[in-house]
């Protein structure tokens, strides 16, 4: 079968759209959106950063700028996989930009779910206001006391009681929760006991952030940085109620939305860390132009030309490498896309790391500093190592795809 890694040329007027304005509209305003967090309350925006913010978004929606990431429906633009992924990467080159074009995670992952398994009523209630841009999301899965990289390990109770299921435990790491337009949130919880099989005994549920019971514990901090106002935070939920057709496609079925969740997203991911990747080498490069000592400039110094050619190649493999996968996922086989995807969760933010590292060397002391956004970005793509499985946990699922091919046997 051909293989197409390209984009249409119609969808290419429009990426060079996006690519403009992220360039010449939203970079430009990054600066000044991020330092208002350090003014008033981090965890409420500003009059300004919510002018900027407001004023980019409604902008990209009067110019048609908006949801790309409907990859699979009637509503968006009919992009491939292959093609968002372009998208995505154009995105990932600033952090404000995902959110200008309605395109943020977990946002987008939520509204999969809503669109693709809610009823009615939660279409009109929580995918309206989302699809518009109006409120924000969040997806609680991750617990802090069972290893929740395996998954079937979590625990978080809730139990059936009249019309109402009842939920009781602790989550974590519940990205852009901290949000004060954060009104949903769709939660991980064990529905089955030990009779069932592992991956029959959980389910998905939707819950307001207004639900009594929910107790914000701490906004959790990614190398010191709690990253408000979006934020990553954990709750303890303590007799939490809520109606029972809140649960999606019905108990035991949270492994099957997950994976329909999860897969597009982790490819989303790589291709904004490619994007990265990609400003951090033009900052090295401009820096090593620029810049002299001894006599010489920077570039023409130690190995920084073979270190430049070989941040140059790494980029280049891992967006192949992406788009491959991207590729699989739009063939339709959730099942034969995952090792590529596997392979592209642990390639793709290890490359980034490793550019962003050198540009940070290339700045020296400036490098590590407030003055410039290598430092956020290298500890964003760090934890993306770990965000939506740890390294090992996908080397494990591509080794098991390797070996298959070799033995009958159960790895």
């Amino acid at each position: 079968m051909e293989m197409n890694l390209g984009v249409r040329s119609e969808i290419r007027a429009l990426l060079d759209r996006v690519t403009a304005m992220v360039r010449d509209e939203i970079m430009p305003l990054e600066a000044e959106f991020h330092a208002e967090v350090e003014t008033g309350d981090r965890w409420a925006y500003t009059p300004r950063q919510a002018a900027i913010l407001e004023g980019l978004k409604a902008k990209a929606k009067a110019a048609g700028l908006w949801n790309f990431w409907l990859t699979d429906s009637a509503r968006g633009f009919g992009l491939s996989t292959v093609e968002y992924a372009y998208f995505a990467e154009v995105m990932g080159r600033t952090p404000m930009a995902a959110e200008v074009f309605n395109c943020n995670a977990p946002d987008t992952g939520n509204m999969e779910v809503f669109e693709r398994y809610g009823t009615p009523a939660m279409k009109e209630r929580w995918l309206a206001p989302l699809l518009s841009g109006e409120i924000r999301s969040a997806y609680l899965m991750t617990e802090p006391d069972v290893a929740s990289s395996d998954a079937t390990n979590i625990a978080m109770s809730c139990e059936g009681s009249g019309d109402q299921y009842v939920l009781n435990g602790e989550k974590w790491w519940a990205t852009g929760a901290g949000d004060p337009r954060c009104q949903v949130y769709i939660v991980m919880v064990r529905t089955g006991g030990g009779d069932l099989p592992k991956h029959q005994r959980h389910s998905m549920i939707v819950v307001p952030a207004d639900t009594p019971g929910i107790t914000k514990l701490r906004p959790m901090q990614v190398y010191g940085q709690d990253d408000a106002p979006h934020g990553h935070l954990h709750f303890r939920f303590c007799d939490v109620r809520v109606p029972i057709e809140n649960v999606l496609l019905g108990e035991g079925r949270g492994f099957e939305i997950a994976q329909g969740r999860l897969g597009p997203g982790r490819i989303h991911h790589c291709m904004r860390a490619i994007g990265q990747a990609e400003v951090a080498l033009e900052m090295m490069c401009r820096r090593s132009l620029s810049r002299e000592a001894f006599g010489k400039k920077l570039a023409q110094l130690g190995a920084n030309y073979d270190i430049i050619a070989e941040c140059r190649m790494e980029i280049e493999q891992a967006r192949l490498l992406c788009l491959k996968a991207a590729w699989m996922m739009d063939q339709g086989d959730a099942r034969a896309a995952a090792p590529w995807i596997s392979q592209i969760k642990v390639v793709a933010p290890r490359m980034a790391l490793r550019v962003i590292d050198e540009a940070v060397q290339m700045f020296g002391a400036q490098g590590i500093s407030q003055d410039l956004p290598l430092a956020a970005m290298w500890t964003h793509v760090r934890t993306l190592r770990l965000a939506d499985g740890p390294d090992a946990v996908h080397r494990r699922q591509v080794a098991r795809a390797e070996l298959r091919t070799y033995t009958q046997e159960r790895l």
